[in-house]
């Protein structure tokens, strides 16, 4: 099966002269689409409502998968091991006695917290829209701040203007008309890269990917959400999602530009810098909203890849 990532689905490098000529922009049919979408990007009954939905996953995503993450006894800065150790138990927790197993489950929670509020990460979020998920991380008591940067002068503007209405965002919050290959890495690095419903509407997804985890700090994590080229993400996305129901605008989604959730992992096994750690499937229900599933092949789906420090 042809893949959207592999090579010869990637043009060879070329000069860029402008932004809406780079490999990692969009075409001017979608870029033109978004734009038309920039009045409405915080109407949450509007023509994005659905992002607005699915940002709670995104942000339960993140959250719970740096959470999980964390390295709980880090024996390197400790000043009393035997004071300060977490258990942690070689075998199913379940396996314990209810109150036992309850205690050790409470101290590892209470020391994630800790390590939670101690860090204040710095967040690089690719394709930021209107900034509807822009914002909500720059809102988290362990981000330190978050860059969103677009192709389209239009959306961005639309999102500087909602973060301008709440101080909070002030020294947290910043937006940029840039693409991804633009920026130097000398000069940035970030904890956290995101690239959320956005490398189904590129045209080279690979390049995007390349350029987008060089500025990954060793350590740091991508976090990223598409879609998988099926029938069914063709049916719910395209069929039911923008002429049935009409929860998406129409020409939002093309199906050939789908990627298939094996692809992404197969193109970050080439790159033994990166792991997979998490990927889940997820599912727009019209009356409930958007929920987790445990099939990442069919459908939307999140990832969650962390550089490996070496």
């Amino acid at each position: 099966m042809f893949s959207r990532l592999s090579v010869k689905s990637i043009r060879p490098l070329v000069s860029f002269r402008s932004l809406s000529s780079g490999l990692t922009s969009i075409s001017p049919v979608e870029q033109s689409h978004f734009n038309q979408l920039a009045s409405s990007w915080w109407d949450v009954n509007g023509p994005q409502r659905i992002l607005h939905k699915m940002n709670l996953l995104r942000m339960d995503f993140i959250t719970n998968t740096i959470k999980s993450h964390l390295v709980l006894n880090d024996y390197n800065n400790m000043v009393n091991v035997a004071e300060e150790e977490i258990y942690i138990p070689g075998f199913d927790v379940g396996l314990l006695d209810d109150a036992i197993a309850d205690s050790v489950l409470q101290d590892q929670e209470t020391r994630r917290q800790e390590l939670l509020r101690g860090m204040r990460l710095k967040c690089l979020d690719i394709g930021c829209g209107g900034g509807i998920f822009s914002e909500s991380m720059a809102r988290l008591p362990y981000v330190g701040s978050v860059k969103g940067i677009d192709l389209s002068e239009e959306v961005l503007a639309v999102a500087k203007n909602h973060a301008a209405l709440d101080p909070i965002l002030e020294k947290k919050l910043s937006y940029d008309l840039q693409a991804v290959e633009q920026i130097d890495e000398s000069l940035e690095q970030y904890d956290v890269v995101s690239m959320f419903e956005m490398l189904e509407h590129v045209d080279y997804p690979a390049e995007v990917l390349k350029s987008a985890i060089r500025l990954v700090k060793p350590g740091g994590w991508v976090f990223l959400s598409t879609i998988n080229r099926d029938f069914i993400s063709w049916f719910t996305t395209i069929a039911m999602g923008e002429y049935v129901l009409k929860i998406v605008p129409k020409g939002t989604h093309t199906h050939s530009k789908y990627i298939n959730e094996k692809e992404i992992e197969e193109w970050f096994d080439k790159n033994p810098e990166f792991e997979v750690k998490e990927s889940k499937g997820c599912v727009y229900l019209p009356a409930y909203g958007w929920k987790f599933t445990e099939n990442e092949h069919v459908g939307n789906y999140f990832m969650a890849i962390k550089r490996v420090t070496k």
